[in-house]
């Protein structure tokens, strides 16, 4: 069976970049742990940058699956957000290489990483944007900018979950759920219909 060189140094990098980080990570430690030739990297990734996207792209294929899991067309839009949202931030949350990520954008602020966590914010964001509009178009919602609606959601999930722990215990997934409804989603759900 052929070895799969373009996957091995894949798995190669995102192990390098989730130990040392992106701007610590050369084409050598990764050819070292793929162990390939630097020269094959070169075969199919044109530079250390381009190999980064790639891997953060593939990132944003499995959150995105994670929350495509979380929807239950029974469910309401509330629970639905609720549920997806905590499954890509959790993701987010404990996957390696975004924990190296955000621990190097802080301490360093390398601008490719910088560059990379508004990517993948913005794909939460994207995917939100449309399940915002299926629920709009279902007459769950309501809401005059679904792209603002969207972010209103994702930023106090992330404060719920990032900010609050700050200074007091984590909040339970029900607590942030029950909070969210309580404090925001009410103002949200449509007089025909409550959640």
């Amino acid at each position: 069976m052929a070895v799969d060189r373009r996957k091995l140094i894949l798995e190669a990098a995102t192990k390098s970049f989730s130990m040392f980080g992106y701007k610590a990570t050369t084409m050598d430690h990764v050819a070292k742990i793929a162990n390939v030739g630097k020269g094959t990297i070169y075969t199919f990734f044109k530079n250390k940058e381009e190999l980064f996207f790639e891997i953060i792209n593939d990132l944003i294929v499995e959150m995105k699956e994670k929350a495509d899991e979380s929807f239950d067309s029974s469910s309401t839009f509330m629970e639905n957000a609720h549920r997806a949202l905590m499954n890509m931030i959790e993701y987010r949350k404990e996957h390696q290489l975004t924990v190296k990520l955000f621990q190097e954008q802080r301490e360093m602020g390398t601008l490719e990483v910088k560059e990379v966590i508004s990517h993948l914010e913005n794909a939460i964001l994207n995917y939100m944007k449309i399940r915002v509009q299926e629920a709009v178009d279902k007459g769950e919602i309501k809401t005059q900018n679904t792209e603002l609606t969207s972010f209103i959601i994702f930023k106090v999930y992330l404060a719920l979950i990032f900010e609050w722990e700050k200074q007091h215990p984590p909040l339970a997934a029900e607590e942030i759920a029950s909070n969210f409804e309580l404090h925001l989603f009410h103002g949200l759900a449509s007089t025909s219909k409550s959640c």
